[in-house]
């Protein structure tokens, strides 16, 4: 039977279980999505249910902190999206290319059927 106590601590990552690597963060957005246990458990199946109590205690303490953490986690990902200006341009550009390298397909295509006596 295992009796070591499962706490909250920052080993430099925000908030972690001291019994393993997820980090509340790990587990917030599911908790937002009002993800039941068994769902949870699902999608992290390494996570117990004293560890999932742990992260839902602490969230309830700090749930300031958390959200604030959350907030700052949404913006850096929106801020590393493209915009769609830059979208468009990236599919344009790729576009372009696969017009090009289809050229180069059908001509070497093309000089590869050619005979060399007949051309």
């Amino acid at each position: 039977m295992n009796t070591t106590t499962i706490v909250i601590m920052d080993r430099g990552r925000g908030p972690q279980l001291s019994s393993s690597r997820i980090t509340v963060q790990d587990v917030y957005p599911y908790l937002k999505q009002q993800c039941s246990s068994e769902q949870i458990q699902q999608i992290m199946p390494s996570l117990t249910l004293d560890e999932l109590a742990v992260i839902k205690d602490y969230v309830r303490n700090h749930s300031e902190e958390v959200q604030a953490a959350d907030r700052f986690i949404d913006e850096r990902n929106a801020a590393r999206l493209p915009s769609p200006d830059e979208t468009e341009a990236e599919r344009e550009a790729r576009r372009q290319r696969l017009v090009l390298m289809r050229q180069k397909l059908e001509q070497a295509s093309q000089e590869k059927a050619c005979d060399p006596v007949a051309c």
